[in-house]
């Protein structure tokens, strides 16, 4: 540790606030820009040397699979991935559409110091491209949601968003939750101190795990340790922290070992667990690490005189799938709360079958008679926002469907804490731009220009509360596990891999 703080001290930063959430979230994923996913631009990714087919896990199909494939010049090739999929003109569309928040989805090789580059494949240098992408979208003032959205060892199977389409995950042991701690601090640090990521105002735990709960053993322990994790980089550089008293002396790189032993001292029950201990001193050497690589220059001092969360805000808000991702009696994240949380939501009637029956009246009466908001409510998971939608169907649409069904989801999405839309662009020769593009929406007509706007309001009036509620719209609202199970196996839960 002595002579990390010795590296330490010829670093230097400037800092003064940090980003806050909208008053309502209008926003779109960042998908397919540092977690790559082949369906999403198969001609690029055919290009880069990857490859198709109905099995992701049997082909070059995964920035796993890719860099197994060219170890040699990986890093080049997702380099100028990285500089053309997200651009400024990218940035400078999102602006002028009103879109006002972004969900970043990240793998944890980000952080390259975790990965085992004996075992484990990935590119190397995405973290200079991170940093820039948040520079640009500061500048345009879009605030920013970190999305951990593929963790070390996978967790879920089969899904070319985790970074490697693999039948075995591997995540839900001791150390991948380890690992996924670490980074968790390492990008609460960063988050709070680097000049760039300055709208960054919340840190998303895990996306998407394994619906089932019985088959993610330790995940409600995971979830608690990763908010005490955010929490104790927060209090060890000078933010109150809700329960934990100041710390003596200002922050900076000659007493951080010292305000470290001095926070471990303090008795405050089930806040300094044996993981979030390790994940604290492991993470400095690796944000040293991530220094060197940004020429980022840090001062601890920075943070001295910040306000508490009473009177402004300066927490990251930690951040959960909601309670209803999971079935089969899950962790409730509200449980691990310490300071402000948020809860996300993901709804794709095209991944899921048997929610609605395949035609436009049945999908409009499902989603106007929801009651998610209020089941998350009554589970203490407040604010929730939903995280990832698209105009995906399971059946022909016709544009004049896709128009009410944007109006219909926007609508009901937003009596939560607002949306993001998945994706902001897909590869416009791809067969999936018509639905899964925010840009083509707008070029389409389907979506309106501002963002909080309807074509037509009253949408839903004619399918709510009416007699003609179907077994599928009832089912659904209970959400049977049995559903859910074979949705699980046939993996038709996230992205549309292998759908015919």
């Amino acid at each position: 540790m002595q002579l990390l703080l010795l590296s330490l001290s010829f670093l230097t930063f400037l800092r003064i606030t940090r980003g806050a959430p909208p008053s309502k979230i209008y926003g779109v994923n960042l998908g397919s820009w540092l977690v790559l996913e082949p369906w999403m631009l198969p001609n690029e990714w055919e290009t880069m040397g990857g490859e198709q087919c109905g099995d992701c896990s049997t082909c070059i199909a995964s920035e796993f699979a890719l860099a197994a494939a060219y170890p040699d010049d990986v890093d080049e090739r997702f380099a100028v991935h990285w500089s053309t999929w997200f651009t400024q003109d990218d940035v400078n569309n999102l602006k002028d559409a009103g879109i006002n928040t972004v969900r970043l989805p990240l793998g944890y090789w980000i952080v390259e110091p975790l990965v085992n580059r004996i075992t484990e494949h990935y590119p190397r240098g995405g973290i200079k491209y991170l940093a820039k992408g948040l520079d640009m979208l500061r500048e345009a003032g879009i605030q920013v949601i970190l999305d951990h959205h593929a963790l070390p060892g996978v967790q879920v199977a089969n899904q070319m968003f985790t970074g490697n389409c693999t039948s075995t995950p591997q995540f839900y042991t001791d150390y991948n939750y380890g690992r996924a701690l670490i980074w968790t601090a390492v990008m609460t640090f960063i988050s709070h101190l680097h000049p760039q990521f300055d709208s960054v105002f919340s840190i998303e735990a895990v996306n998407e795990p394994i619906m089932n709960a019985t088959q993610t053993p330790g995940l409600g322990d995971f979830q608690k340790n990763f908010v005490r994790t955010v929490r104790a980089v927060e209090w060890l550089i000078g933010v109150d922290v809700p329960g934990c008293p100041s710390l003596e002396g200002t922050p900076n790189a000659e007493n951080l070992d010292e305000r470290l032993t001095q926070a471990f001292a303090v008795d405050i029950p089930g806040h300094f667990t044996a993981p979030v201990i390790e994940a604290l001193k492991t993470s400095f050497p690796t944000l040293l690490y991530i220094a060197q690589e940004l020429e980022w220059m840090i001062d601890f001092t920075a943070c001295e005189g910040r306000q508490p969360i009473t009177t402004k805000l300066v927490f990251t808000f930690s951040h959960f799938m909601d309670i209803l991702w999971q079935y089969n009696d899950p962790p409730n994240p509200s449980d691990a709360a310490i300071g402000p949380q948020a809860y996300d939501h993901h709804l794709y009637y095209r991944l899921v079958r048997g929610v609605a029956a395949a035609n436009p009246e049945a999908y409009l009466e499902n989603l106007c008679n929801r009651n998610d908001i209020q089941r998350d409510v009554a589970a203490g998971n407040i604010p929730v926002w939903y995280g990832e939608f698209s105009l995906a169907t399971q059946f022909n649409a016709t544009d004049e469907f896709l128009r009410k069904w944007a109006d219909a989801q926007k609508l009901m999405y937003i009596q939560s804490a607002g949306w993001l839309f998945w994706s902001f662009k897909i590869e416009k020769t791809s067969p999936y731009a018509r639905q899964w593009s925010y840009f083509e929406g707008l070029e389409r007509g389907y979506l309106t220009q501002d963002p909080s706007q309807l074509h037509d309001p009253d949408v839903c009036a004619p399918y709510r509360n009416t007699s003609m509620n179907s077994t599928a719209s009832k089912r659904d609202n209970t959400i049977p596990p049995d559903l859910l199970r074979r949705a699980v196996r046939s993996h038709k839960l996230s992205k549309p891999v292998g759908i015919h």
